[in-house]
């Protein structure tokens, strides 16, 4: 395996905690942050949501900004060198979708450096596809590491689904999940940061990394059976980079949100390429705890993978790591573990 990306330090803001040891501990005892929101469901009861407890009622592009400038100060208290020599790679939530919560994408940056007290990168970038956000991000940062435009690059994910014209959206679509509906999700919202460099002491290392499209969406208007070929693509293409086969994973971490699609897809592209014998290959999603969680799961699942490996409680090495959005993008990586306890 060839390594070319490390992870040095995470940061969380969640439903569950407030930083990242707090959160993973939740998560890893299978708390959760789900509550009765002020939003009404169709039906008349109150909708279930996922909010973050945060000690101010900020609201909007400023609540987000807040979130996020949390998740990466946690994140430079243990890695305080990237600080100043570091670029921001933001993954932010689809421009389309309806209501979501940041008005501009630019303002966010220069709010968030102006809280953090940081001058803002000359490479820093905003990546808004949703949940796979943060494997584009990851793309982005490996080439910056490896032409040394940068010395260290933090991807930085923060996103909620706990917006008034967001509810009304999915709700009219029939994909919450409300007591008329199982076959839903729990609106989330939460922050995720994670520093990476070249050459960290210990951490986690990018070793392989995938990015696809599955034609067979849920919104796709020819009303195509899911196959599972983009998801399986990524996964190949991640693997195949890294080097092994997919029996040799130790365990995935998926940004399952709760509907049946998103587990059939993670099925099928599994059973396309899991071949020959294998230890078992346990499945976390971040979903359990904290509901959807748009553009910040991909940062906050590689905090767990990181967590888990460095408190010794991780269910195998390496991890892949996978998140797809409803448009079809999908994206898949795989982590090994390189921490010292």
């Amino acid at each position: 395996m060839t390594a070319s990306l490390d992870i040095a330090s995470i940061g969380m803001v969640t439903a569950v905690g407030l930083n990242a040891g707090s959160a993973c501990a939740a998560m890893r005892a299978k708390l959760d942050g789900f509550q009765e929101t002020r939003f009404i469901a169709s039906g008349g009861d109150p909708l279930v949501g996922a909010p973050v407890l945060l000690p101010r009622k900020w609201i909007g592009e400023k609540r987000m900004a807040h979130m996020l400038a949390a998740a990466i100060s946690e994140a430079f208290e243990n890695c305080p060198q990237a600080r100043t020599e570091a670029a921001l790679i933001l993954c932010l939530p689809e421009e389309d979708r309806p209501g979501q919560p940041i008005n501009d994408n630019t303002n966010l940056l220069h709010r968030i450096s102006s809280i953090l007290e940081i001058k803002p990168n000359i490479r820093s970038r905003v990546v808004a596809h949703g949940r796979p956000s943060g494997f584009v991000a990851l793309q982005h940062a490996r080439k910056l590491l490896e032409t040394s435009a940068a010395a260290y690059v933090v991807i930085a994910g923060v996103d909620s689904y706990l917006t008034a014209a967001t509810i009304r959206h999915y709700d009219g679509l029939e994909r919450l999940l409300t007591p008329a509906n199982s076959n839903g999700f729990i609106p989330g919202e939460a922050a995720g940061a994670v520093v990476c460099c070249r050459a960290a002491i210990s951490g986690l290392t990018l070793h392989g990394l995938g990015l696809a499209r599955e034609t067979a969406a849920i919104y796709n208007k020819d009303d195509l059976p899911l196959l599972g070929l983009g998801m399986a693509n990524a996964y190949r293409a991640a693997l195949q980079e890294t080097g092994i086969e997919m029996n040799r994973l130790g365990y995935i971490i998926s940004d399952l949100i709760g509907e049946q699609f998103w587990f059939k897809q993670t099925a099928l592209a599994t059973l396309r390429l899991l071949r020959g014998r294998h230890e078992f290959q346990d499945l976390w999603s971040p979903g359990e705890s904290l509901g959807n969680i748009g553009a910040a799961a991909v940062p906050i699942m590689i905090g767990m993978a990181y967590v888990a490996a460095y408190k010794g409680y991780a269910a195998g090495n390496p991890v892949l790591i996978e998140a797809s959005s409803d448009a079809g993008a999908c994206g898949a990586a795989v982590l090994a573990s390189r921490i010292k306890r």
